[in-house]
């Protein structure tokens, strides 16, 4: 018998659906309320614009996704997806070089966004205790008498804004992204908003889908062209389902990728190597060329706050999201969703939750925020506040993407830090300042990093 009557989760993307897994093994009922009209397919609907970019699901969070739905691996593949190991089928230049490929035993999973969060959606709805409301909103939170603890939601039926229903809950999670309305409600209720962390990035990025053939990239599955500093400009290509390459361009602080074919091609040729621009131009374009902009990252520090009512939490981008070219939204969601349901099974009393939880999501925070604040802390434009020790960090890890061209010992700790499975600090270990020292008496040269390009091809395994 489950101890927990009714939860109430806001948002239907991938953070609300993970989160309404996790809670349907502890509430008798669990809701999601989606403000925007769900078809049982994969698509990309009007409140989620940057659903149709590439996103990626790091190894962090396609083990927590493969955990909670037995089984899916084998349907995303039949329906077109890809598993990868980054560290053999990557392809990835930045300062100057290409990375040694390695078997790094971790797994990727490739494949649109819309695609990855219909498998979820279908599993989750399916589920006997789990319902799906949409197009509804949340009006607003229902709480007792002194405001000391959320009891429900006030919905209302978004087609014609009159359908108005009470719904009461044990537990309310927020998981509507950036845009939640947490903040105030917080403020309305008399405990202020939660302290908050802002850095400026501009960052502006571009979109299109190609007719993917077996022959384009025969012994590798993405290529990854990251900027190096004073250079803006990146672009990543990945394949998806339906035999289609996605190809994300974006640039920083003032650099916007062109929308129009021609400009779309030679802002891609423009780059250091050539890799993506030789399979693209000879491609077949499947859709527009799509812009998306991304200002800020943005963390709400809730752990911070003195007083917090009971039954409600935040979860995924609504309590942080982070620059998308380092793709952790999804896998940094998941993680929380990970910690969520171990406190459940620990503690169980849902009311009560915040205090833990709080802590132990800033934790899990705390690493993606330190890679993508770090990484955009290279670029002097970046404006907010800056993590001690972070221009010492970039240096160091500047030197060990030129080390990674020669060893795959340090490429593969690198990964692991990327996919969210390893600390930034596991990097400093003695075995890696090792390495990286044994790496420079090897060269018998000068090894200052420079962003100079080269024009080798891309290494294959």
């Amino acid at each position: 018998m489950k101890m927990n009557q009714h939860a109430v989760v806001i948002g239907g993307s991938m953070a609300g659906l993970l989160t309404a897994r996790v809670l349907s093994d502890h509430f008798a009922q669990v809701t999601i309320i989606e403000r925007d009209p769900v078809q049982d397919q994969p698509e990309s609907r009007k409140g989620q614009p940057q659903t149709r970019h590439l996103h990626a699901l790091l190894s962090s969070g396609f083990e927590i996704v493969s955990r909670l739905f037995p089984g899916i691996e084998e349907d995303l593949v039949a329906g077109g997806a890809m598993v990868s190991d980054p560290g053999a089928e990557m392809c990835y230049f930045q300062f100057g070089g290409w990375k040694k490929p390695f078997d790094s035993g971790m797994r990727e999973c490739l494949s649109s966004r819309p695609y990855l969060e219909w498998q979820v959606r279908r599993r989750v709805v399916a589920l006997p205790n789990v319902r799906l409301l949409a197009p509804r909103e949340v009006k607003t939170l229902l709480t007792n008498e002194d405001d000391s603890r959320v009891v429900g939601a006030e919905i209302v039926y978004r087609a014609d804004g009159r359908h108005e229903e009470s719904l009461v809950a044990d537990l309310v999670v927020d998981c509507a992204g950036r845009g939640s309305a947490t903040p105030k409600w917080l403020d309305e209720w008399g405990y202020g908003r939660a302290p908050e962390s802002r850095v400026k990035i501009n960052f502006a990025y571009s979109t299109r889908i190609y007719r993917r053939k077996a022959t384009d990239l025969p012994n590798a599955k993405t290529i990854m062209i990251a900027p190096t500093p004073p250079a803006k400009s990146g672009t990543f290509i990945f394949p998806i389902e339906g035999d289609r390459w996605i190809v994300t361009s974006g640039g920083m602080h003032g650099v916007e990728p062109p929308t129009d074919e021609a400009g779309f091609l030679e802002y891609i040729r423009n780059l250091p190597v050539p890799d993506i621009y030789n399979i693209i131009s000879r491609a077949e374009p499947l859709s527009d060329i799509v812009p998306h902009k991304f200002p800020f990252s943005l963390r709400r520090h809730y752990e911070k706050m003195k007083r917090f009512p009971a039954g409600l939490l935040v979860l995924g981008d609504a309590a942080a999201s982070f620059n998308p070219i380092y793709g952790q939204g999804m896998s940094a969601a998941a993680m929380q969703a990970a910690a969520l349901q171990k406190l459940l099974q620990e503690q169980g009393n849902a009311p009560t939750l915040y205090r833990r939880y709080f802590k132990q999501a800033a934790k899990i925070v705390d690493m993606p925020w330190q890679i993508a604040v770090g990484e955009d802390f290279r670029w002097a434009e970046t404006e907010g506040p800056k993590p001690p020790g972070t221009d010492l960090l970039n240096r160091y890890t500047a030197y060990l993407n030129r080390v990674m061209e020669d060893d795959a010992v340090v490429g593969e700790q690198f990964l692991r830090v990327v996919h969210l499975v390893a600390a930034p600090s596991s990097l400093m270990s003695p075995r890696m300042l090792w390495r990286a020292w044994r790496w420079q008496r090897q060269q018998g040269k000068d090894t200052a990093v420079t962003s100079q390009p080269v024009t080798k091809p891309v290494r294959q395994n």
